[in-house]
């Protein structure tokens, strides 16, 4: 007789390392017919308060048929999950599917009942919440709609579980029992709490990593120079306020203390808890490591250690190997290969990295996939903060090394409500999950600046040790689809610091104008030109000539920051002859008074580096007054955007300079580092801005939304992957009220002039060969064919220029209102999601690649900006006297593709080229669909750890 545990194959695909609420990690998977005894131990370790709760009376021990049904599973209609830490139990999850009468199924249905049972010991660590959100994904997938739930009215906890997690329910009370029932469907209320819940979850495990009670560093070398014995020395010199110890198992059994650290032989050995391990042993040894610290208990770990992904194949699966063991165990991973994280906060004080030196403390967190450009990074904010502490430094350091694990999105959700990070910098040279990341910055944009560069953009690959999922979008793509998240885009590390500091110390610009003042003509001038090339308006510069005092820079500054035309000030200065250090301290002083006298516009100084303006002004600020650092800081709220990028509860304030903060004049030594600053500064808050009223993806009452469905199943069974034809192509656009114009197949002479007068004179004959389409400039289309005469004369040239008529696929269509051809794309890229392309059609998008992108679904706002951000966009609007064109109608358009593709992923390609967009109305002449299975998508299921 065949067992149920074979009606299905063991689902591997629902293994999964989730992150609870207080930064541990759990493997959840499905149980199967050998966890027989890691059943009975779990039972036995749960109280039988808890037991009472699950069976409804007292249930001391599980029978043996008890535990053969809790560990047969078909997987289809009785499905058992648990979570696990170390390889044992800590919860369990089943669903049984029921049918109409409330019995066990006969046949499949639509409804199951769900029960959990979590061990006590970890109650309250959200393990309850995860297991939901997982047994609920694979219901859906085994084609269950609704979850039923009966809960003793005590079990206030279970209770909690279910109404919490944002599900539509109906809750009933009967026989002494309460029962709920939901529907499994996603809400935006389900999403938002699962998304508040990743957001705690893995704010708090980088938080148990950055904010340690205790360090071990394990690997310390007895000489000088090693790596262990370096981050030693880091942590103690930086005076770390917990507990540290030295570990290496080659120490002497007698040895009690090492460099005035406490030294042990195992982390197994050090009798207090230890929170952190920082792990520089060889690659061989690091499994072992590993394995005690698991065993002890430690919560997270930090790998110096090198020999992983990047050195190859082996590495890789080492790397693989090391990240499923530590979140066996629960704990999270930075690294390997990592150069170290850092926290400056006067609590903690931790350098566990190579940093010889702990920067300045301040306001600005710092990401870093390189340890490299972590270094210069570092080194250039302390170079450029002078002797300013508490705001120009760094608040925390992460470098991830080959983010097997903790990568920039932790590091993210950690910063979003971090009270001592106002600015986020991130160095990145690939990005695990394009979607989710834009998601986050999204959300961390509308509360604190994140400017972020690429590294790698134009190599094609990641670096070795990064597995990164397949893009097919370009770089300008993903750029371009990162600034729409409000992440501050910058090409340079010189250029992250630089604007950086402008985000730290000045508020935000409320505009694009600009007031140039100081004492070089020259000077004046080329910061004029940069500012134009930036987009930004400039007032004249006004020159105050080399003879100006600290007193005339003062006056003038002041009447630029009253003067209601302007958003923001740069100023000009170049040293004053005499004694320098004394006139750039007058100056520097003259420069802080005037901007706090006026404050709520940046002001910027472009000085020479021969003079030593930018220290004085460094030496100013850190010697004004400066309010109480405990006191509220006065902010501007960030606009709210779309809700489900929200958690549930209330964001964090959003972080801005204000009047209350201390004045920071930011200084540059080139006009165009200021400007180019300045410039994403002003487009960063125009974006804060728009946020307010992030608009609505509009209802449109002729859309077909079941009837495209029906059709797109018609044809994918066909096959797994498959373009359109033209007729199918018109019925599907069709269905959502996209007209395309009919195009008929002109094989010869005689079917053109048939196909002519069906459609109706005058016509265009088109040459449709894939060398030939859309290239006008060829030769390959003729307009305006007004009779059947002209329409034969214009088959003969088209003919003798190009070749036979199959060689052409020649097309007869009817003309359209002439107007300005353009392009229309969207795709379902496997990485970044639907993306929704808008250009001008021809030499414009093809050749200079002027683009515009935007995710899909695109609101009424997102289609508007999309089609006045091309740079080629002035020619719809009435370029020289021309007559603007129908942009209405256009935007229309784009919102129905993104529609389209929204509401069926298996639409993976729409091309509409060319759409002539007329002064009223427009015409999509040309139409291409491609449908498919569409790309797994992770960010709707249930929370996950991703695996590399």
């Amino acid at each position: 007789m065949q067992s149920a545990s074979d009606r299905h194959e063991y689902p591997a695909h629902w293994e999964a390392d989730v992150v609870l609420r207080d930064g541990g990690t759990a493997r959840i998977r499905p149980i199967t017919v050998d966890d027989a005894e890691r059943l009975v131990s779990f039972y036995e370790q749960v109280s039988d308060e808890s037991k009472y709760y699950r069976f409804f009376a007292p249930y001391p021990r599980l029978s043996a048929k008890d535990v053969h049904r809790f560990t047969h599973h078909d997987f289809v209609d009785r499905v058992g999950l648990a979570a696990t830490v170390g390889g044992e139990f800590i919860a369990t999850v089943r669903y049984d599917r029921i049918g109409a009468d409330g019995m066990p199924a006969s046949a499949p249905a639509d409804e199951a009942e769900v029960a959990f049972l979590v061990q006590d010991a970890h109650q309250g660590r959200g393990v309850a919440s995860a297991l939901l959100e997982h047994i609920g994904a694979v219901a859906r997938e085994r084609d269950i709609r609704r979850f039923a739930a009966e809960v003793l009215p005590a079990n206030t906890k279970m209770i909690k579980v279910f109404t919490d997690a944002g599900y539509t329910q109906k809750r009933s009370f009967e026989d002494g029992v309460v029962r709920l029932e939901f529907d499994l469907e996603p809400t935006d209320r389900s999403l938002a709490v699962q998304y508040a819940r990743e957001q705690r979850a893995e704010a708090r495990s980088v938080q148990r990593l950055l904010v340690p009670g205790s360090v071990a560093v394990i690997g310390v070398g007895r000489t000088p120079g090693g790596v262990g014995r370096s981050v030693l020395g880091n942590i103690k010199d930086a005076g770390f306020t917990g507990r540290l110890y030295a570990v290496n198992r080659a120490f002497p059994e007698d040895l009690k203390e090492f460099d005035s650290v406490p030294a042990q032989r195992s982390v197994r050995e050090i009798e207090e808890q230890v929170d952190l391990a920082v792990v520089a042993v060889p690659a061989a040894l690091v499994p072992e490591v590993v394995a005690e610290c698991g065993e002890h208990g430690v919560q997270g770990l930090v790998v110096l250690s090198a020999g992983y992904a990047e050195s190859g194949p082996d590495g890789r699966e080492r790397q693989r190997e090391l990240v499923r063991q530590a979140r066996a165990y629960g704990m999270r991973i930075i690294g390997p290969n990592a150069f170290g994280i850092i926290n400056t906060s006067a609590d903690v004080r931790l350098n566990a990295s190579l940093a010889p030196e702990m920067p300045r403390p301040g306001r600005i967190g710092l990401f870093a996939q390189s340890g490299a450009i972590g270094i210069a990074l570092l080194s250039r904010l302390h170079r450029r903060g002078g002797g300013v502490t508490g705001v120009t430094g760094v608040s925390t350091f992460v470098s991830s090394g080959n983010r097997a694990d903790v990568s920039g999105n932790d590091v993210l959700q950690y910063w979003y409500d971090d009270p001592d990070t106002d600015v986020a910098l991130m160095y990145l040279e690939s990005i695990g999950n394009p979607r989710k990341f834009t998601r986050l910055a999204r959300r961390t944009a509308a509360a604190k600046p994140l400017v972020v560069v690429q590294g790698a953009r134009h190599g094609g690959a990641a670096p070795q040790g990064h597995a990164v999922r397949a893009t097919r979008l370009p770089h300008a793509t993903v750029s371009a689809l990162l600034r729409q998240a409000g992440v501050i885009r910058v090409d340079t590390i010189t250029e992250l610091v630089d604007a950086g500091l402008l985000l730290a110390r000045q508020p935000l610009p409320a505009g694009p104008r600009v007031a140039i003042l100081g004492n070089s003509e020259s000077l004046g001038l080329l910061t004029y030109d940069a500012c134009l090339s930036e987009g930004l308006r400039p007032l004249p510069p006004l020159d105050l000539t080399t003879a100006a005092s600290a007193r005339d820079f003062h006056q003038a500054l002041s009447r630029a920051l009253a003067d209601e035309t302007c958003d923001a000030v740069v100023v000009t200065a170049i040293p004053a002859i005499g004694d320098a250090s004394t006139g750039d301290a007058e100056l520097a002083e003259a420069l802080r008074t005037a901007a706090e006298r006026v404050p709520g516009k940046p002001v910027l100084v472009v000085h020479v580096e021969l003079g030593g303006l930018a220290e004085a002004l460094s030496a100013a600020a850190s010697t004004a007054p400066r309010p109480d650092s405990k006191a509220p800081r006065s902010v501007v709220r960030a606009h709210p955007i779309r809700p489900l990028d929200f958690p549930a509860e209330t964001p964090p304030e959003p972080s801005d300079t204000s009047e209350n903060a201390p004045r920071l004049i930011t200084a540059y030594p080139a006009a165009e580092r200021a400007v180019r600053a300045l410039g994403e500064a002003v487009k960063y808050a125009q974006w804060r801005r728009e946020a307010a009223e992030p608009g609505k993806v509009p209802e449109y009452e002729d859309i077909d939304e079941k009837g495209a469905a029906r059709l797109i199943g018609r044809l994918l069974a066909r096959g797994q992957g498959l373009t359109l034809g033209t007729d199918e192509t018109c019925d599907l656009l069709g269905k959502y009220g996209i007209q395309v114009h009919r195009a008929l197949h002109a094989p010869s002479p005689d079917t053109a002039a048939d196909a002519a007068r069906t459609l109706g004179y005058p016509v265009a004959l088109k040459a449709t060969a894939p060398h030939l389409r859309h290239r006008a400039d060829l030769g390959g289309v003729r307009l305006d064919l007004a009779d059947e005469e002209q329409l034969r004369r214009a088959y003969a040239e088209l003919t003798e220029l190009f070749g036979r008529p199959e060689e052409l696929r020649p097309v007869v269509q009817s003309m359209a209102p002439r107007g300005v051809d353009t392009v229309v794309r969207a795709v379902i890229d496997p990485a970044a999601g639907a993306v929704l392309s808008f250009g001008l059609a021809g030499a414009a998008s093809q050749l200079l690649g002027d683009m515009a992108h935007r995710l899909i679904p695109v609101t009424d706002r997102d289609a508007t900006s999309i089609v006045r951000s091309i740079r080629t966009a002035p020619l719809l609007f009435g370029w020289r006297g021309s007559a603007p064109v129908d942009t209405p109608a256009l935007e229309e358009l784009l919102q129905r593709v993104s529609r389209l593709v929204d509401d069926h992923p298996e639409v993976v390609a729409v091309t509409l080229e060319p759409v002539v967009v007329a002064t009223h109305g427009l015409s999509a002449l040309g139409a291409s669909v491609r449908l498919a299975p569409p790309p797994a998508r992770d960010d709707l299921g249930p929370r996950t750890l991703p695996t590399y």
